[in-house]
């Protein structure tokens, strides 16, 4: 329970980025008040939720002032974020700060240089006062290490708020900022946002800039998470786009509208299980609920099938991570195993395969097919992002099994639905909140757009969240 709930300021924690911005327009209110209210809430909360790691107060009050001075007309005017609280994940280096990636093994490494998507914040005039936490090398769809201790969901804190930008999704369901970033590798954009209850985007590959190695792993990504789709949007429009430390980032992003018409006449697959996933039943209710407001909007939803099997899937994942992320988690324990969590050890010690990396391309090849072959007929392919309704807090899942719906999966990722999304990285993914399970967890669906259709994707999870749940809804807020 909070104790000091006089200081929670729940009339400015939920308030959008876009209607923030409008206030500090018109003077009515400053970003400095703003600030301070929310580092008041972030002090309340913080010891039930455990979601800040580094707190950047003294260096953001400065920032927040020279915002005020900037709505006053000073200092060239506003800039796109100019004065909007955003939580950093701190797998994204900010110069001059610890950048430990929750591992004992980093905890003494200070950053050198800005992440791109820092840099790109600052300069847009985000004011980042928080820096939040992931689990070891942001290995994991859960949210704890021995660093930093357990993260807890605002939702149930029996549970996690998801990971690896599991920070991200509980600061942002508990109202410490309106905007966050997240990166996503095999999920970790996604599973936070459906199980914190806030939306996130999964770019597709190249669109947000990334930093060497990874931005050559065309399963990673980097992107915003947000409360609302609008300020997901306003967000990236702000990190897409060209960077000079990443040759793969790409030109000309598209500028994502703020608003949308809705969806009559768009057509949208309904895919439940992609291929033969079980699913927890809550789940597939809300999912199937998702379609029919679809519908129910003007859009045309034809429930479809995919000839996928998790062990296929898995099969190329694995393939993948065995020759990149897995290999350089292993080296990592070969040299300092003892400083590692559990979950770590036993994630490098997963991340083998017995076909090759070009066996793994062929058969990503295959698999994309079917799915190709759907959007030569649909906009989008709407599914859910999470087959169970929750990872508990703490918990290692090192050893099975990893039950959803009676069904062991074999792997705790694969009680999630992200991975395929990954293996195919240049769709992009908008996941949105679709209700709440039984154990007081969101739910929420991915809607998949076609290779490098951003702008589609986002009308359509708009609509998703304009004739669903989300915060829009004054109703939805965790019971904290």
């Amino acid at each position: 329970m909070v104790q000091n709930a006089a200081v929670l300021h729940d009339d400015l924690a939920y308030l959008s980025a876009t209607e923030l911005r409008r206030r500090f327009e018109a003077r009515e209110l400053s970003p400095v008040e703003l600030l301070d209210a929310l580092i008041d809430r972030i002090e309340a909360l913080e010891p039930a939720l455990n979601a800040v790691c580094d707190r950047r107060y003294a260096e953001a009050r400065t920032e927040a002032e020279h915002a005020a001075e900037r709505y006053l007309g000073h200092h060239g005017g506003p800039r796109p974020l100019e004065g909007l609280p955003v939580v950093a994940k701190e797998e994204h280096p900010m110069v001059g700060r610890s950048w430990t990636q929750g591992s004992f093994t980093e905890r003494d490494t200070v950053a050198e240089i800005d992440h791109p998507i820092i840099e790109r914040i600052q300069a847009a005039g985000g004011v980042i006062h928080a820096r939040v936490t992931t689990p070891e090398f942001c290995c994991a769809a859960f949210c704890h290490t021995e660093m930093w201790g357990v993260t807890r969901n605002p939702w149930n804190t029996e549970y996690t708020p998801g990971g690896s930008s599991g920070g991200t999704g509980a600061a942002l369901a508990a109202g410490y900022a309106p905007l966050g970033t997240g990166s996503d590798i095999g999920g970790s954009i996604r599973i936070p946002s459906s199980l914190s209850g806030v939306v996130g985007f999964k770019p597709p590959f190249g669109r947000v800039p990334a930093l060497p190695p990874y931005n050559l792993d065309q399963f990673c990504h980097d992107g915003p998470m947000a409360r609302s789709v609008a300020d997901l949007a306003m967000l990236e429009n702000v990190i897409a786009g060209p960077h000079r430390r990443d040759v793969v980032s790409l030109r000309n992003p598209p500028i994502l509208p703020a608003t949308y018409d809705g969806v009559a006449g768009a057509k949208v697959a309904l895919c439940l299980q992609l291929g033969d996933w079980p699913l927890d039943p809550s789940v597939d209710a809300n999912t199937r609920r998702v379609g029919a407001s679809l519908a129910a909007a003007g859009a045309q939803v034809d429930e479809v099938t995919l000839p996928w099997t998790r062990d296929l899937i898995w099969t190329a994942a694995q393939a993948h991570f065995a020759a990149i992320m897995g290999a350089g988690i292993s080296a990592v324990a070969a040299e300092h195993g003892s400083l590692l969590n559990d979950y770590t050890r036993a994630f490098a010690a997963s991340m083998v395969s017995d076909i090759s990396f070009y066996e793994g391309m062929e058969l990503e090849g295959h698999l994309y097919e079917p799915l190709g072959e759907l959007f030569d007929t649909y906009d989008v392919v709407v599914c859910p992002t999470m087959a169970t309704d929750g990872f508990v807090a703490g918990q290692p899942y090192v050893d099975g099994p990893f039950l959803v719906g009676g069904v062991d999966v074999g792997h705790h990722i694969l009680m999630c639905m992200t991975l395929p999304f990954n293996l195919f990285s240049r769709c992009p993914v908008v996941a949105v909140p679709s209700g709440l399970a039984a154990n007081g967890v969101p739910t929420g669906v991915q809607v998949v757009g076609r290779t490098y259709d951003d702008v589609t994707a986002f009308r359509v999870a708009a609509a998703v969240e304009a004739t669903g749940v989300g915060f829009h809804d004054p109703s939805w807020r965790p019971p904290i």
